[in-house]
Order: structure tokens, then C-alpha cells, then sequence
């Protein structure tokens, strides 16, 4: 049998080590620190922002620029129910609830005009804002999520929360590197999360960062991750914050993994159009794909496959150890937000039913994706 194929690990393969030794050599390992500075500097440049404040994790960065963006206790935030669930518990961290938005059967996204019909049709502004018909709380955000790598369809989204005077909150957890229309996501809104999780395109071992080019929402955001210090020698405290601060050692090791993103996008997208080459002779089967207007870094390459065999191919891959996982579960099924409000979710649940994320380490092969896409074909060869 072929050896493991993984779905997404780490590439350690520059200078990961060296800038760690260099913590540990000069004591520099907790939350304050060149590397700290360093790779926030980085990752603001390489996306085309101002700012960039570097969090414990990607669900942190949320929370705070949730809470920076105004969201209050007993607001409602936009969101897709086609996410990982971190985006929407930082939403009930604030003491508000999502509205859950379906998705673009394209691009697995939030979708766009679902969000105009909603915002025209089930709300009503009132008191300076918009609030929901059916529940009356006021809708205080917009928090799209960039699917696998690929982009939401921004410009019109972005014209759509000015209209209403909603801030965008973009998660870009999941598409370091991605554009749309030529600008990076983390740049494409009023501020941008990012999570440099293990399985990310690059890592920190854990890791997160807020982007924005709004000075005084950045230095907010910063000031709520260090425990809303406002002397820190006197320790005055002015409101309550959080110790949501990246370390220098996880700092040291983004540094690194930047330095190879450009040629991390690289192979994802030349082994994601060798997936697609290969998977085009299998009838039954389609891979996710990117819009013309859009880059995609490709973090997991997802397949389409008929319902019926979702579950019976994961498993056979399995078997044959190919490392793939099913999409994750609609939020609105999850027990703790089966209460809150849900608008146009067909199309959602059907693009549920049919997604498997495949093998898309940076240190995949051709010989790996061969072996996968053989897997793939000789499954449906045996029906």
C-alpha cells in the first residue's frame, strides 16, 4: 500500500529553525519581541495593509475585531453557515448571534446576492441602523469567510455593507496569498483575520493576525490583545481586554514560512491543476475550481462528488491511505445555533452534501496525486 498521503501539514524547510535558536539563545520567547514586530510588519506588506497585530490564534483575531468593529450584546452579525465554526463562536463571544447566509454554489462562499435580498427584504432600518423583521435585534456586521483559499466576491459586498453602514469583517483564515481582482485578501475590507494554524498555508504552530489600514481601529485591536493596558508600568487597565498576544518563538517561525509562501501558492496551484487534469477523465467527479476574477492558494483541494458516494469514497480513501475529511457540518445544524435565523440554505446543504477535501500538503507529488486520483477511479470503477 501507497504510504500516507496527508490532507495538510507543515512544510518546516527554511529558516525555521535558525530564528527559534536566535529566541532561545537570547531569552526573547514570550510575547514581546523583534520577531513579534517583524512578522507583523510582514504579513501588513505582503497584503497590502497598514497595520498588522499579531494574535494567540486565528479565533482571536476575530473576537477582537468584532468588539473593535462595534459589535455589542444582543446584536446580529451576517455570516455563512458553510464555515469552520471559529468565525461564529467569536460572534457569540461578543454576546451576539449570527444570521446565517447561504453560500454560491461556485465558489463556496458566502453569497453575495443572498446578503442583498436579506438585508432589503427581511430588514428595516430604523434608529440609524438595520435590524432584522423577524427578530428585531439590530445587525451591527458582516463577517464573509474566504472558503479553502478562494475569495468571496468582495466589490459587491463591500458596495452592499456601505449601503446599510455595516463594517466588514473578512476571514481570511483560510487564504493567505489569494487575490481577488489583483489585491490580496486581508486587504479587501475594514479589517481581515488570519490563522497560521498547523494546517495552514504557512504556520506558526498556532498564531493569528488582524490586517487593516485603519489606524485607529489597529491601535484598538492592539490595545484589547495586551489586556487594555494603558500604562503598563502603573498597570492601568481602562477595559477589558485580553491576552490575545502571539508569542516571539511562533513569531519566529511565521517570519520563516513567509519567506516561502510565494513558492508554497506555487506548487498548491500546479498540483491543483494536476488534480483537476486527472480528475477530468473520471466522470462522476468535479474539483472546485476558482472564478475568473480570483487567485485561489488552494489550502485544501475539494472535491464534488454525487452524494450517495460521499461518505462511501471517504471511506475507501481512508482505507487506502489517502488522508481526506468531509466538509464541515452546516452551523445552523449545530446544536447551539439551531435557534438563530437561517436565509437561503438549499443550495448550501446540497453543496455540503457533496464536498471531500483531498491531500493538499505543499509536500505533495505528482506521484501522490496519482496515486488519489487512482483511488478516486478505481472506487467508482467498482460501484
Amino acid at each position: 500500500m501507497h504510504d500516507l498521503v496527508p490532507l495538510s501539514i507543515p512544510n518546516i524547510s527554511g529558516n525555521e529553525w535558525k530564528y527559534i535558536k536566535d529566541c532561545l539563545d537570547t531569552g526573547w520567547v514570550s510575547s514581546v519581541g523583534s520577531y513579534v514586530d517583524q512578522f507583523e510588519k510582514n504579513v501588513s506588506q505582503y497584503v497590502g495593509t497598514d497595520y498588522g497585530i499579531a494574535t494567540v490564534n486565528g479565533t482571536a483575531a476575530l473576537h477582537l475585531s468584532l468588539l473593535a468593529c462595534g459589535v455589542q450584546p444582543g446584536d446580529e452579525v451576517l455570516a455563512p453557515a458553510f464555515t469552520f465554526i471559529a468565525p461564529v463562536n467569536a460572534i457569540r463571544y461578543c454576546g451576539a448571534s449570527p444570521i446565517f447566509i447561504g453560500s454560491d454554489p461556485k465558489t463556496l462562499c458566502l453569497d453575495v446576492n443572498l446578503v442583498n435580498e436579506f438585508l432589503s427584504r427581511e430588514c428595516v432600518k430604523q434608529d440609524g441602523g438595520i435590524y432584522s423583521k423577524q427578530t428585531g435585534k439590530k445587525i451591527s456586521a458582516i463577517l464573509p469567510v474566504h472558503i479553502f483559499g478562494h475569495p468571496v466576491d468582495m466589490a459587491p459586498l463591500n458596495e452592499i455593507a456601505s449601503e446599510y453602514g455595516l463594517p466588514v469583517i473578512e476571514d481570511a483564515s483560510e487564504s493567505l496569498g489569494s487575490e481577488y481582482r489583483e489585491k490580496k485578501t486581508g486587504s479587501l475590507s475594514t479589517v481581515a483575520c488570519f490563522s497560521f494554524n498547523g494546517n495552514k498555508i504557512i504556520t506558526c504552530g498556532g498564531g493569528g493576525m488582524v490586517t487593516t489600514s485603519q489606524e485607529s481601529l489597529a491601535n484598538h485591536i492592539r490595545h484589547l490583545s495586551t489586556q487594555a493596558n494603558r500604562i503598563p508600568f502603573e498597570y492601568e487597565h481602562d477595559e477589558v481586554g485580553y491576552n490575545y498576544r502571539l508569542t516571539n518563538i511562533q513569531a519566529a517561525l511565521g517570519v520563516a514560512q513567509l519567506e516561502q509562501l510565494d513558492s508554497f501558492i506555487e506548487i498548491k496551484r500546479n498540483n491543483a491543476a494536476l488534480y483537476r487534469r486527472l480528475l477530468s477523465e473520471i466522470p462522476q467527479v468535479d474539483l472546485a475550481w476558482e472564478e475568473p476574477w480570483a487567485k485561489s492558494n488552494f489550502w485544501l483541494c475539494t472535491l464534488l462528488v454525487p452524494p450517495a458516494d460521499r461518505k462511501p469514497l471517504m471511506e475507501y480513501l481512508l482505507a487506502q491511505n489517502a488522508q481526506v475529511r468531509p466538509a464541515w457540518k452546516l452551523m445552523h445544524t449545530l446544536p447551539m445555533y439551531q435557534d438563530c435565523q437561517v436565509y437561503g440554505m438549499e443550495q448550501t446543504e446540497a453543496i455540503f452534501e457533496r464536498c471531500i477535501s483531498i491531500p493538499s500538503s505543499v509536500q505533495l507529488n505528482a506521484e501522490d496525486i496519482e496515486y488519489v486520483v487512482g483511488c478516486i477511479k478505481t472506487y467508482f470503477e467498482q460501484l
